[in-house]
């Protein structure tokens, strides 16, 4: 069960490669700029729309310390908290994260982000990549609003607080 739940896990999942077989294309997006929300969400429909089956792990400038995760299948798509990365917790608290989970974000450490990183896998039919990788390179933080810091980017109009903060 140990080992299932962790290839579940997205901050460790293993995600595909790229390829393009018998006419179905797989693109693996990454990068470590942070996402603007409200272009992501307003770009969520065409991307969704892109690929029957996407997932990954990804982050918000406004939201700088949460691993978030991507799951679509089939125009359906689920964002959810799937708790800090690893660069937003004190040293002490590593020893508490699973050995695969820190393994995961050294592999994938960078010296100024840590293991924050967009690591999105879109799969269909045909797939229109060049596409997929204009739309996500949209909604990037620009020059300009990343030169802007943290602090800035902490009070960008949060879209994404129905989908991760429901009111209960």
């Amino acid at each position: 069960m140990e080992a299932a739940a962790a290839r579940q896990n997205p901050a460790t999942a293993l995600l595909p490669q790229e390829a393009d077989h018998d006419g179905v294309g797989t693109l693996v997006w990454r990068h470590r700029r942070p996402f603007h929300p409200g272009r992501l969400y307003a770009a969520l429909e065409d991307l969704t729309c892109a690929a029957p089956r996407s997932r990954g792990r990804f982050w918000l400038a406004d939201r700088p310390d949460t691993l978030l995760t991507w799951d679509a299948a089939g125009g359906a798509l689920c964002v959810e908290n799937a708790g800090p990365w690893l660069a937003a917790l004190p040293d002490a608290a590593w020893e508490m994260a699973p050995a695969v989970r820190r393994a995961a974000a050294a592999l994938d450490w960078d010296p100024e982000w840590g293991d924050r990183v967009q690591h999105l896998v879109f799969t269909a039919p045909d797939l229109d990549a060049d596409t997929v990788r204009a739309v996500l390179a949209s909604c990037l933080l620009t020059e300009e609003e990343y030169a802007a810091g943290r602090a800035a980017w902490r009070h960008l109009a949060s879209a994404f607080d129905d989908l991760l903060d429901p009111v209960s």
